[in-house]
């Protein structure tokens, strides 16, 4: 166990006291009242809120709410302590599970029968108590629910919410998480001459997974390194398990919050070693990440230190967009959390239908990420390239060859991708996207092979921008966001530099220089062992 994770005995209820409290036989004090937060105790949570935090992005009862919520347990229990009631006994949870209950255990099994049991009178009593104080907390959201985001409405037919729509044999919502009313999703805009698939959800059943033929050397190691790299389906399971769970423990702090996964998890470009990326959506207007977001990160970087014994190594980095590194113990998998960057959430639909429009998009992708993380340029947090931005140049690349083998989903589609639409649109809208029929039949070799000698030699670094958006290389114009940058990628919506990172002369040379080996190595030998050693990298994660 590790030193900042709490025991993983808990009691189902009231989470352990901060401080010692003296035994409950010697407590002669009365039964405690549960009382409504009288003012001076608001005033007292507002007089800890740092001055820097923006008060016109959230509201400062939102705040108190919050912090109000984030103490809540820790209250509940000295209640029960100074109360003198009968102290339930503690439940050590199995190994493999969140809080008191297991997600690899059905309810119907063995395991969850005791709750069909007859609940003692005592803790019949707790459980009233907790209703209580959670219905005298709800009175006094009112306010703060009329001024409800625009991803709910009153007047429309709600439904459960899953912050990643999964197919139904694959919900991961953990046992008890609350649903989150979202509204009803409108049918989504049909395009001319397609049929829309039928079903509920297009992500799974109508994903066409089909590989390319492969008839030469090279082309058949790319698509046997593909086939080991690519994350499974249960690796995206234990992923959203861990994602409900985490969503139901933040709505107790910010009861209207969504959590998304998102990033290369979902953009199908994940591998089964790759980090999981959430997006907390609060609102849906833009949110100061260097001063609000900072705050509601750090609200949840102390709440999961001391308060999830599943959650390993949390860590507060307060980047350009801040985030809370974490590992969660149950699924093995690394976590990057964020507050409101609503663009990861769009790019990551618009990404996901590059993937599956064209069946060499993906085995292609996988490779190029891999070569370049096992030659140190696919780490930003070093000056060099991040996953995202190597996406966009692979998928640049397809999109300017002399016949494209994929088209700009954002110019075709434009209704598809739409900046202004409303979040819970956004994974329904390219759904029903055809297949791009492309008459470039390159094998997936001479595009590996295209693509490094693209940019080894052919692209003007000093002169072009990289527009996926556009499908084409743009002139660079003598905006901040592109002067005096030795890459220049656009970001589709937002229109910003994703290769930033590389701001070091040094390390834009390291870059190109690479490029030009792996070019020049892998054009004499036809080899994919001239780039990295793939064998090995497949048994890797054979072994996952």
């Amino acid at each position: 166990m590790y030193p900042n994770s709490p025991s993983q005995g808990r009691i189902p209820l009231p989470l352990p006291c901060e401080q010692q409290q003296p035994p409950l036989e010697q407590s002669q004090e009365q039964p405690l009242q549960p009382q409504p937060l009288q003012p001076q105790q608001a005033s007292g949570y507002l007089s800890k809120l740092p001055v820097s935090v923006a008060p016109e992005l959230l509201s400062p009862e939102q705040f108190i709410q919050a912090s109000i919520n984030l103490h809540n347990n820790v209250n509940f229990a000295r209640m029960l302590m100074n109360a003198n009631l009968l102290a339930v006994p503690p439940v050590s949870p199995p190994p493999w599970s969140y809080r008191d209950q297991s997600p690899l255990i059905s309810p119907a099994s063995p395991s969850s029968s005791f709750q069909n049991r007859k609940l003692p009178f005592l803790l019949r009593q707790i459980l009233q108590i907790e209703s209580l104080i959670r219905r005298r907390s709800d009175e006094g959201n009112i306010a703060y629910d009329v001024k409800r985001q625009k991803f709910q409405s009153p007047q429309e037919q709600t439904v459960n919410h899953q912050a990643v729509p999964l197919r139904g044999d694959l919900g991961c919502s953990y046992p008890g998480s609350p649903a989150f009313p979202l509204l009803q999703s409108p049918s989504p805009p049909v395009l001319k001459g397609h049929v829309p698939n039928s079903g509920e959800c297009w992500l799974y059943d109508h994903v066409d997974t089909t590989l390319p033929v492969a008839k030469d050397k090279l082309s058949k190691q790319i698509l046997e390194l593909f086939q080991a790299l690519q994350q499974q389906v249960c690796d995206l399971k234990k992923k959203d398990i861990c994602r409900a769970e985490l969503q139901r423990e933040i709505q107790q702090i910010f009861p209207q919050s969504r959590l998304y996964l998102v990033g290369s998890s979902l953009n199908g470009f994940g591998t089964r070693s790759s980090d999981a990326d959430l997006c907390l959506v609060l609102k849906d207007e833009p949110m100061n990440q260097h001063t609000e977001a900072r705050h509601i990160l750090s609200l949840l970087h102390k709440h999961f230190y001391t308060r999830l014994s599943y959650i390993e190594r949390p860590q507060f980095i307060k980047a350009k967009v801040p985030i809370v590194k974490f590992r969660d113990k149950v699924s093995g998998a690394e976590f990057d959390l964020n507050v409101n960057n609503v663009v990861g959430i769009r790019n990551t639909f618009l990404l996901r239908t590059y993937a599956y429009i064209e069946n060499r998009v993906r085995p292609l992708v996988l490779v190029i990420k891999m070569w370049a993380n096992y030659h140190g340029l696919n780490d930003a947090s070093r000056g060099t390239l991040s996953s995202y931005t190597l996406v966009l140049m692979a998928l640049h690349y397809l999109q300017t060859l002399p016949e494209p083998i994929i088209p700009s989903l954002q110019k075709k589609y434009p209704e598809c991708f739409d900046s202004t639409m409303q979040l819970h649109l956004v994974h329904h809208a390219p759904r029903n996207i055809p297949k791009y029929l492309s008459k470039n039949e390159t094998p997936l070799g001479d595009l590996l092979l295209g693509f490094l000698k693209y940019f080894a030699i052919e692209f003007d670094w000093s002169k072009d921008i990289i527009s996926v958006r556009e499908a084409k290389a743009l002139p660079r114009s003598d905006d901040y966001e592109w002067r005096n940058k030795f890459i220049c990628v656009e970001e589709p919506y937002d229109r910003t530099n994703t290769a930033r990172a590389v701001y070091e002369r040094q390390k834009f040379d390291m870059i190109r220089a690479e490029f030009l080996r792996a070019w020049v190595a892998l054009r004499d030998n036809r080899d994919l062992y001239s780039l990295l050693p793939w064998k090995g990298i497949m048994k890797k994660m054979n072994s996952l």
